[in-house]
């Protein structure tokens, strides 16, 4: 089996997922109107709120949402075999994802730029609300201390990714300013895209550490910290100065990288030396049924999204048709990234036979994002002539970049979420930006250092319970653009079938790792995985109750008539 025909499969599929499917939901069910006055224009602050050009907006987006998740994700599914991987992601990218990531833009925009939590007590009622707040605040934590972890182990493994990683900050801080005063966007992207790549040259020639042990801390520990102070104060500029073109450029540079590894894919032609469906897996490895359904989220539907849409990117949608670009096309982006991490880790890039692929991947979580970097260098080696090492550093510097957007804009998203709670319950103090970016961070820093001691890492005690609790949050927030959806009197059946899957996946898998947490007395994560069961469960009901109320209400008017 050569992976031309993997990519060709997923291409034709996101195609029409595109052009066709995103169109039928954009204009028949959400209708969305160039005539809308958008929250970015209706509350336009200069700093939250801020119009802005669909294309940059894209890239913040993209980024945001995409992490390391859309390579993590896949390269420990595919362990499971390539096969149920690959339809997941393209299926889940045309019919789950895009859907929900463009319905809780639209879905935000026309509630003010509300978060979902927020917008859930507007669509269905306050007890909703603040058992969706305590989800999306739980999701929120776990991405930010997990990732922190993620870029400080990057930066300690792969020193020659620490130059260009910071040199992105630096080159997008100039492009806030330059856009600003409305220089062309084109060149900007090509000088500011090709300085990063140079960078990235630099930085595989000049790669830096920090010491061993500073003021008492490991280096990773160390960096761990000092990212925090970066996210905290990068969470406080205007989105124009540094969010926007920081992700428009990364966006840009992902490009870059999608077209190198799909190219080589095209030139090279590599064959597939994974398992279609995996017979030889070890014995302890859970079933595929729930399992991949949650471990493969970011590149099929992820709940991380909907904070995202209805948290950042609703606050800075120019027109409201642009959701579907920003949207959807940004769902398309991610799977596009899953796919080929897909053909990164199941081909003779990375291991030559059948049996070498067995020895790398000998038990589920073995490859991972290692497995990606080196299946993805060999293939840009293979197909561009680009060195190898090069080619890596720049396959790890992509991973850093997205996972350190993804961390800038989900402090901001905390912070937004601290200050809706501050208007909520009357608290002025959490109504200061400053105050609720603080305690953002003072979260984030008490979970990996006071759970993880001085090695920083507490955020991954708890991030076993992000796959379930992810996918959860996903189901709730199609859940809130369906009731929204029956309250205008459209078909919700687009969300409702996408939700009810999901939902069943996630419940079922948060059971199974329910008992995994009994069995290992893990009592903390017994009680967190309960608080999201139980809350999934609530908000269903008070769902199942509005709706029921609606429909009633509606027949008696019509019957009335």
């Amino acid at each position: 089996m050569q992976s031309i025909m993997i990519v060709l499969f997923g291409i034709i599929g996101m195609l029409f997922g595109w052009f066709f499917y995103s169109k039928f939901i954009a204009e028949k069910i959400f209708k969305m109107d160039d005539n809308f006055v958008t929250p970015a224009h209706e509350l336009n602050d200069g700093v939250d709120f801020v119009p802005t050009n669909k294309v940059v907006l894209w890239g913040h987006h993209f980024t945001s949402v995409a992490g390391a998740a859309p390579i993590v994700g896949p390269a420990i599914a595919v362990y499971w075999g390539w096969v149920p991987a690959v339809l997941w992601v393209v299926i889940g990218t045309i019919f789950f994802a895009g859907v929900h990531d463009m319905g809780a833009l639209w879905a935000s925009a026309r509630h003010k730029g509300k978060s979902m939590g927020a917008l859930s007590e507007t669509v269905i009622g306050k007890r909703t609300r603040a058992l969706f707040m305590i989800v999306v605040f739980l999701v929120l934590l776990m991405v930010n201390a997990v990732f922190g972890v993620v870029i400080a182990n990057s930066f300690v493994a792969n020193p020659s990714a620490v130059f260009p990683a910071w040199a992105a900050i630096a080159v997008a801080l100039v492009i806030g300013q330059l856009l600003k005063k409305q220089v062309p966007l084109v060149p900007l992207c090509v000088i500011g895209v090709a300085i990063l790549y140079a960078s990235v040259y630099m930085g595989s020639s000049m790669p830096l550490a920090l010491p061993s042990e500073l003021f008492g801390l490991s280096d990773k520990a160390s960096w761990i910290v000092i990212l925090f102070i970066y996210a905290a104060v990068a969470s406080l500029l205007p989105v124009w100065m540094l969010l926007q073109p920081r992700d428009f450029i990364n966006g840009m540079q992902l490009l870059v990288g999608l077209v190198l590894l799909y190219g080589a894919v095209f030139v090279v032609m590599p064959d597939i030396t994974a398992p279609a469906f995996n017979t030889q897996m070890a014995s302890e490895t859970p079933s595929i049924i729930p399992l991949l359904f949650v471990t493969i989220a970011c590149g099929a539907v992820s709940g991380f999204h909907g904070i995202v849409s209805s948290g950042t990117s609703s606050k800075q949608l120019n027109k409201e048709t642009d959701g579907r670009f920003v949207g959807y096309l940004g769902a398309v982006g991610e799977g596009s990234l899953a796919l080929i991490t897909l053909v990164a880790v199941s081909g003779v890039m990375l291991a030559v036979s059948p049996q070498q692929w067995h020895e790398i991947y000998s038990h589920l979580g073995a490859g991972s994002v290692g497995a990606f970097i080196t299946g993805g260098s060999n293939l840009i080696n293979s197909g561009w002539g680009i060195p190898a090492e090069i080619a890596a550093t720049l396959l790890a510097v992509m991973v850093v970049l997205f996972a350190g957007t993804t961390m800038d804009s989900g402090v901001r998203l905390q912070r937004y979420i601290i200050q809706e709670w501050g208007e909520i319950y009357q608290l002025k103090a959490l109504q200061n930006g400053i105050v609720a970016t603080l305690i953002a961070v003072g979260c984030c820093l008490l979970l990996a250092f006071g759970a993880g001691g001085s090695s920083g890492s507490g955020g991954m005690i708890i991030w076993p319970l992000f796959g379930s609790t992810n996918q959860i949050l996903a189901s709730l927030t199609l859940l809130v653009i369906s009731v929204y959806l029956i309250k205008l009197g459209r078909p919700a059946k687009y969300t409702l079938i996408p939700m009810s899957f999901v939902l069943l996946m996630a419940f079922f898998a948060g059971i199974i790792k329910l008992q995994e947490y009994y069995q290992q007395g893990n009592w903390l994560l017994v009680g967190l995985d309960i608080i999201v069961l139980v809350v999934s469960v609530l908000v269903m009901l008070e769902a199942w109750s509005v709706i029921s109320k609606h429909n009633r209400t509606a027949a008696q008017s019509a019957s009335q008539q």
